[in-house]
């Protein structure tokens, strides 16, 4: 209970704290806000009056010059050119908007602006206040749309005498374009309001043509009668006065919503015009710094508690460090007996672990010796896998060798000289492909890496089938209709290559289908977006189910000793992975045709199980 009454009161006493430096910081920042604030709209109404009051006697002297005298006496063509290119000259040095001179009947003889598209002259200006003013012989004074540029401006006139009399021939009039003070200092923002409180210039763009209260009817009636701005809905700014300050100073909210942005307006008089220029400090950097110290404070109250915790625990924990090391010193006794005992053990240990060391020594010693026997042998296997592979590969070319030799003495003695001469070209031709056998097969071993070559599938399948022809007496060989396509088809590999794959796969479909009544093979070529597959089929007994998962296996065969080393198929896979391709192979049914009851062919006669190789090549 005592805790927590001391807990109740530190809190009541950081939440006081906390709530006197929010004051304290509020007020100050306040004032300082207030200050700088005051001298942000002196400076700035400093600047829009010097302005003012520059352009105040230009209308005056304007109307003294004999080009406007004779203008508005005889506006003939003649006077109103001149006057036209002096008012040109005139406004370009002066740097105001436009200057223009209106007749007594209210009409603009000339203007600056005589040759731009929203040229003044020929306006009627009856109902502006600033000419009703000046014919009434005094300074007029407006801001307001333009009702020909639509641009907003502010208007000084001076009536026009007759020189040497008081009769009144026209208005000398000034418009000044004030935009400018709108990014004058855009940090904050700044607004200036007519004599009926009607915001005309400010910094926030969705301020302007709002009042700061709302108008009486009969104002709203005649700002809209002088079209002072264009016919715009004039409607009230949703600003509420927070709080009222010293010197004038408002706290003031822009918005319906309670969280809506608060401000602190300062507001200076013109005097004349009768406008009113109000700057607008956002109070959020005071409510920061507010902020800011009431959490320096909690952090400070928050720390000291946390300092008297700590003090208070640390002399808990000094007593109980007392007590705990009399416990040590108890312990410390014992473990030096244990320590005595444990030392006649680990000495024990320490003979057994030294014996058991040399003896692992000696076993590291043997293991180094087997494996370096291992790796001779393996570079003597090695070895003898790229010679079975060489002999292997070369038994196709050295048969069709052979054939073309046999071939060759007979055209020979027929005195067929120019078939004789194809067979020796040919026989060429397989003598340099027996050469690139042997250099290609090298890679089988040594990884090389692959290249970026092409082949004509058609060409690469025409090779291989006249190097086969002597093996295929007895063979139907059938191509779908891909494989026939007359367009050449190229795949990522090189051609020779290629044809070993096809060399390998065709060889065992002859091999598989020697044994079977109609020996029978099937090549299809198929043509994908990116890829392209050869499927070699034959009619023979098929794959056996533990074979088939073994079969890419080096010097793994199903034939008899002295017909195959097993290499054929490990070769053909491993051409298929370097160049990103794939080799599978699987067992299918197939569907053979046979002579029907009229000599013809009947199908679904007889059905036979096959295997099936499948080579997928990127297409090039």
């Amino acid at each position: 209970m005592r805790r927590v009454l001391v807990f109740l009161v530190l809190l009541a006493v950081l939440v006081g704290a906390c709530a006197l430096t929010w004051n304290i910081a509020w007020q100050r920042g306040l004032d300082e806000l207030r200050l700088s604030a005051a001298t942000r709209v002196d400076r700035t109404t400093t600047a829009l009056k010097s302005t003012l009051d520059r352009y105040e006697y230009l209308p005056y002297l304007l109307s003294r010059h004999p080009y406007v005298q004779d203008v508005l006496t005889d506006p003939n063509p003649a006077f109103v050119d001149r006057a036209n290119r002096y008012l040109e000259d005139l406004n370009s040095h002066a740097h105001a908007t436009v200057t223009y001179i209106i007749q007594a009947n209210g009409r603009c003889v000339a203007a600056s602006n005589w040759k731009g598209p929203d040229s003044f002259v020929g306006v009627e200006y009856l109902f502006r206040p600033y000419f009703i003013d000046a014919v009434k012989g005094g300074t007029g004074r407006f801001f307001g749309l333009g009702t020909i540029s639509r641009e907003p401006g502010y208007f000084i006139s001076q009536p026009v005498y007759k020189e040497g009399t008081r009769d009144l021939i026209g208005v000398a009039v000034v418009k000044l374009n004030l935009e400018w003070l709108q990014g004058a200092d855009a940090t904050e923002p700044l607004l200036v309001t007519d004599d009926h409180g009607v915001i005309f210039l400010s910094s926030v763009p969705s301020w302007k043509y709002h009042t700061l209260r709302r108008l009486p009817k009969n104002v709203e009636a005649a700002v809209y009668s002088s079209r002072q701005y264009a016919q715009q809905a004039i409607t009230p700014l949703p600003l509420t006065i927070v709080q009222t300050l010293e010197g004038g100073a408002q706290i003031v909210r822009v918005g319906a919503q309670r969280d809506a942005p608060t401000f602190l307006a300062t507001q200076r008089a013109l005097g004349e015009p009768d406008w009113h220029l109000i700057t607008m400090a956002s109070l959020e950097p005071v409510e920061d710094a507010a902020q800011s110290a009431t959490i320096v404070t909690a952090l400070l109250g928050v720390s000291l508690c946390s300092l008297g915790f700590y003090w208070r625990m640390r002399r808990a924990r000094v007593r109980e460090m007392i007590r705990s090391r009399a416990l040590l010193q108890t312990a410390y006794a014992e473990l030096n007996e244990r320590v005595a005992e444990r030392t006649l053990d680990l000495s024990t240990a320490n003979a057994l672990l030294t014996k058991e060391v040399s003896e692992r020594t000696r076993a590291e010693q043997d293991l180094r010796a087997a494996h370096d026997e291992l790796v001779q042998a393996s570079k003597l296997a090695a070895l003898g896998q790229m010679a079975a592979g060489i002999t292997h590969e070369l038994n196709q070319p050295l048969a069709a060798l052979r054939s073309f030799s046999d071939n060759t003495r007979v055209l020979i003695e027929r005195g067929d000289h120019v078939a004789a001469r194809e067979n020796l070209e040919a026989i060429g031709a397989l003598t340099e492909r027996m050469g690139k056998i042997t250099n290609q097969l090298k890679l089988f071993v040594t990884k090389a890496r692959p290249k970026n070559a092409r082949t004509d599938v058609g060409r690469a399948m025409r090779n291989v089938l006249a190097m086969l022809r002597p093996r295929m007496q007895r063979v139907t060989l059938v191509f779908e209709a891909g494989a026939q396509s007359e367009a050449p088809l190229y795949v990522r590999c090189e051609d020779l290559r290629l044809e070993q794959i096809l060399i390998n796969l065709i060889g065992n479909a002859l091999d598989a289908a020697a044994s079977c009544d109609a020996p029978r093979i099937e090549i299809e070529v198929r043509k994908h977006e990116e890829r392209v597959e050869i499927a070699v089929r034959d009619n023979g007994p098929g794959i056996a189910p533990d074979v088939l998962p073994r079969l890419f296996e080096p010097f793994f065969t199903t034939k008899e000793t002295g017909h195959g080393l097993g290499l054929g198929l490990a070769i053909s896979s491993a051409i298929a992975r370097e160049y990103g391709g794939t080799l599978v192979a699987r067992n299918i049914e197939l569907q053979m045709e046979v002579d029907g009851p009229e000599g013809g062919t009947q199908a679904d006669a007889d059905r036979s199980h096959g295997a099936e190789f499948v080579i997928t090549l990127r297409r090039a």
